[in-house]
């Protein structure tokens, strides 16, 4: 059996161009490269999985292959990678000043990527400034860490900074479509989204969801099932439950919440989502604010023809019940009885004008 390798390491970028959502950083170190003006001491900073060391890897070797060493010539072999999350000590780092001193035996450079930097402890961090502040000219340094704010100022002021942000929704679900079709897996696009959208910015863990859901859905990715890999309470859970309250049906309301509850969902991210459901309805009724939802096309379009049954103030209403129901979960000393107080209230908003309707 030959040995499963995993998205993120399979699809590594290996090119500025194939990197995802970063263009800000890339086309600046493409020009750095290209015109001669590189730094010698680079941050690069920014959330996890957002590539960081991959952008820190590419840029090593477009050094190195600028100044004459190809893949023959054994370029790689000036490429220092160094973790500091687990190199972290004084000694760590005075073994890798002695080695700056010397010159590379190919090319013009020797490149040190130092990945987790700020895990270095203080006196680590004083037995480099010395080098950093004057590095002898064939040796470039790229520093990566995901807590900028742990680095002193001393060695902050001396790297040429640069931030890497968090990969939109749009930029991951548009990676998963061409990682999918190369592997030959068929897939909902708002399944990809809610993959996406769990990830929070980052790709290396979108990768991550992907072969996990890819491997239990055996290859044919829909809502339902990225629903119930993630263990979220898809979409659709939430718009019928707001359809039976629209209707005032409170005893079909709490067996539905019911069923969620034993289906081993809390009710208190059961009725925090709830209220982000009801925001997303409040923004659907108006054209300049849809945009504002983080939910595929098939899905807004669901939520579009749910928030023309509300008027405005009664989705104001409902968020206020719902933001009442979570703020006081906590404090409650029967936490189910007040997530079910908030959807009889909730099935109760449009009581009387349905009642005025019947008697009309």
């Amino acid at each position: 059996m030959e040995n499963f390798v995993v998205s993120a390491r399979k699809y590594r970028p290996q090119e500025f161009d194939t990197v995802v959502g970063q263009s800000h950083i890339t086309d600046t170190l493409e020009h750095a490269i290209d015109e001669n003006q590189l730094a010698q001491a680079l941050l690069f900073c920014g959330p996890r999985g957002v590539g960081k060391t991959t952008c820190a890897r590419i840029l090593a070797r477009k050094i190195n292959e600028k100044s004459g060493a190809s893949d023959d010539d054994g370029f790689a072999l000036n490429i220092y990678e160094l973790d500091a999350a687990s190199n972290n000590s004084v000694d760590d780092i005075r073994e890798l000043t002695d080695q700056v001193r010397f010159a590379p035996q190919v090319g013009k450079f020797k490149v040190y990527i130092i990945d987790e930097v700020h895990m270095l402890s203080t006196a680590a961090f004083n037995a480099f400034l010395k080098t950093l502040e004057e590095p002898p000219a064939h040796a470039i340094f790229i520093l990566a860490t995901t807590e900028k704010h742990k680095i002193i100022p001393t060695i902050l002021s001396r790297c040429q900074i640069y931030d890497f942000k968090r990969i939109t929704i749009e930029d991951i679900q548009d990676h998963l479509r061409k990682i999918a079709d190369k592997e030959g897996v068929t897939y909902e696009d708002d399944a990809l989204y809610m993959v996406a959208q769990k990830a929070d910015g980052a790709l290396r863990d979108a990768l991550s969801i992907f072969d996990r859901l890819s491997t239990f859905s055996q290859k044919n990715i829909t809502l339902e099932k990225a629903a119930e890999v993630l263990n979220i309470l898809d979409y659709d859970q939430y718009l019928n439950i707001v359809d039976l309250a629209k209707e005032n049906k409170i005893p079909e309301v709490l067996t539905a919440f019911d069923t969620i509850v034993k289906k081993g969902f809390d009710p208190h991210v059961f009725i925090a989502g709830l209220g982000s459901h009801f925001r997303d309805l409040m923004m659907s009724q108006n054209p300049q604010t849809l945009a504002l939802i983080e939910v595929g096309e098939k899905t807004k379009q669901k939520f579009f023809d749910q928030s023309q049954k509300w008027t405005a103030q009664q989705l104001i209403d409902a968020i206020e019940i719902c933001n009442f129901a979570d703020i006081n979960y906590k404090n409650s000393k029967n936490p189910r009885l007040t997530v079910e107080i908030a959807l009889m209230q909730l099935s109760s908003l449009t009581a009387g004008l349905e009642a005025k309707k019947k008697s009309s």
